[in-house]
């Protein structure tokens, strides 16, 4: 199939579908208007995702890039134990352990498997055009792409997603997150989180010396810690059990992101002609879950193996549409509901939300992690 396909985007969902549909064969050229896409701090690649990346070819790889979970605690901020579970949890839950990994890494394994020249950075897709042969992309350099078709793997302010669907709001969800790297080696039975009242801190190795961890609070949107957020967290958390005081005061100011959260119109059209979306652009969610590129690279996946399977790319494009939507949606109202649970007002509200998950019996957490995140969990089309 000597088809051309441009891929608008070059986070980890359009760099792992772009791998994916080179392995089957296809012609395949990625457009991206940061000239920089290594920032960020850690991502957990859950059982799911690393099922995908077997289907692509780079599973292994990726597992031996970061660190291991395989128990997920919870406790709270007191460090009083809201779920204890045995040391083997995510193991025998999802098939095998949760990896984290700096997201530099990730993109750099990516995109060290592409053909080289297949990333062309610094130049925004402005505007998609149908012809006779497919589509044409005009870039921000002037020039214009021919292609027989089109991914939008542009994120959350996807211009794909757009010209697929028209405006799509964008409305703040009401807290913050910031997140960071510690130099610090965290005992593997804390992995997991701690929760407060209308707060909480999540904490997971990466690799044996570092530590990812991430925080989230209730604020108003743009806020700015004129002191510096590291001291603000540091000073927030101070009464925290460990591991949180001591991970903090291991991060340096450098190594801490902050971005508010938001929700976006969930697109109506996934999928119109030679053109379709994956990642972000099709389906944003709050991290709570941790799916958000999990979900990306599913995707690429399944993306990939429709194309593959088909002469006609308006035709796979639309039936991998309709594979993804339930999976993904079902996804996004979870992550949202855990959002509003975690920073309900008033914090009290929050609090008594957060400690009931106590009495959730074990198993049952178990099986419902498993529909979300094992391996089992990621499915291709036959």
């Amino acid at each position: 199939m000597a088809q051309r396909i441009l891929i608008v985007g070059a986070g980890i969902a359009g760099l792992a579908t772009a791998v994916a549909l080179q392995r089957h064969g296809l012609t395949v050229v990625v457009v991206e208007e940061k000239s920089d896409t290594s920032a960020g701090a850690g991502i957990s690649i859950w059982p799911n995702a690393l099922a995908a990346l077997d289907a692509i070819g780079l599973g292994d790889e990726v597992r031996d890039s970061g660190g291991r979970v395989t128990a997920g605690a919870l406790r709270w901020r007191d460090g009083t134990w809201l779920r204890r579970p045995s040391a083997d949890r995510m193991v025998r839950a999802l098939g095998e352990p949760l990896v984290v990994t700096r997201r530099a890494d990730l993109t750099r394994i990516l995109a060290d498997a592409l053909t080289p020249g297949t990333v062309h950075v610094g130049v925004e897709a402005q505007e998609i055009a149908r012809t006779a042969g497919g589509v044409r992309v005009r870039l921000s350099d002037g020039s214009a792409h021919e292609a027989a078709a089109v991914i939008g793997a542009d994120g959350v302010g996807s211009m794909v997603a757009r010209h697929l669907n028209g405006p799509l709001r964008h409305r703040y969800a009401g807290y913050t997150a910031w997140r960071g790297i510690a130099t610090y080696a965290l005992d593997p039975r804390l992995a997991g989180q701690t929760l407060g009242a209308g707060t909480e801190v999540g904490h997971v190795p990466l690799g044996p010396d570092h530590t990812y961890w991430f925080a989230t609070e209730r604020t108003a949107e743009g806020g700015v810690v004129p002191g510096g957020e590291l001291d603000y967290l540091r000073r927030k958390y101070r009464d925290w059990a460990e591991p949180i005081p001591s991970l903090l005061a291991a991060t340096t100011a450098s190594d801490v992101l902050r971005n508010d959260l938001y929700d976006r119109d969930q697109v109506r059209v996934w999928s119109r002609g030679p053109v379709t979306l994956v990642g972000d652009a099709a389906h944003p969610m709050r991290p709570h879950l941790g799916q958000g590129g999990c979900q990306g690279l599913e995707d690429a996946a399944v993306l990939a193996r429709f194309v593959a399977g088909s002469g006609d790319l308006p035709t796979a494009f639309a039936r991998f549409a309709r594979f993804r939507r339930a999976r993904v949606r079902a996804l996004v109202r979870e992550s949202k509901l855990i959002g509003r649970v975690v920073n309900v007002r008033p914090a009290a509200l929050s609090a008594l939300a957060s400690r009931a998950t106590v009495v959730i019996p074990e198993a049952v957490v178990g099986r419902h992690l498993a529909t979300v995140a094992a391996r089992s969990a990621f499915t291709l089309p036959r």
